[in-house]
């Protein structure tokens, strides 16, 4: 944990909070008495102890700016969900769809790790390893076609918008100067026809080798290749 997250409950005045559970466990092993807090949505700084649980807050810093990236993730296996909420909290992704596609099994969308609870506990697991406070935005779309033709145009306006895709003539660029909406599909990619629903809305198929990666490590190389 680099950050203890924050939230309204903590507080007991507008600039002390009382912790417990798992927080308290782990800063009691950590074993300072300074520690680097966030509350959620707002600023960091540092929480100093002063009673057993209560710590005294000093917030001096703005959280780290977010990426200019909008996610468009086909729904991934449950147990590999966790790791990809989290890893792109981390990354600062701000803004993530989970959608179906026609090589996402039906079981995933009954997944109890697919619940709000669920999410938001691997978000805030995510902001605490990155030092960052903004809750991102996780939305799930279970109809492709909709999803694709009513709501995708508009999300992507004003960006680069990109699929990738195995076996794209693209390469997918670097160092990208502008946002960008990026769409990822499940692991064995998307079908034809759900490529060409994204291509008609003015995505771009783009690649990045020969090798098929895992949904989690293609989207950390993705990211790391664009900005």
């Amino acid at each position: 944990m680099n950050l203890v997250l924050l939230f309204p409950d903590d507080f007991i005045t507008a600039t002390r909070v009382r912790l417990s559970g798992r927080r308290l466990e782990e800063i009691a092993r950590i074993g300072s008495d300074a520690v680097r807090v966030g509350v959620v949505n707002g600023r960091c700084g540092t929480g100093k102890v002063v009673a057993p649980g209560e710590f005294e807050l000093l917030l001096d810093s703005d959280p780290p700016p977010p990426l200019a990236l909008t996610l468009v993730l086909a729904l991934p296996r449950p147990k590999v969900l966790n790791r990809v909420i989290a890893g792109t909290t981390s990354m600062g992704i701000k803004r993530i769809f989970l959608i179906n596609a026609w090589r996402v099994e039906k079981s995933y969308w009954e997944s109890p790790r697919l619940s709000d609870d669920n999410i938001r506990a691997q978000c805030i697991l995510g902001l605490e390893q990155a030092r960052d406070t903004v809750m991102p935005v996780v939305e799930r779309r279970r109809l492709f076609r909709p999803f694709v033709e009513d709501e995708l145009p508009a999300i992507a306006k004003n960006s680069m918008a990109l699929v990738a895709h195995p076996g794209a003539s693209s390469q997918c660029p670097r160092d990208v100067k502008q946002a960008v909406t990026l769409v990822v599909g499940p692991e064995g990619g998307f079908i034809a026809e759900e490529i060409a629903s994204l291509q008609k809305i003015g995505f771009r198929a783009v690649s990045f080798g020969p090798r098929i990666l895992r949904v989690e490590t293609a989207v950390a190389a993705l990211v790391a290749r664009l900005f």
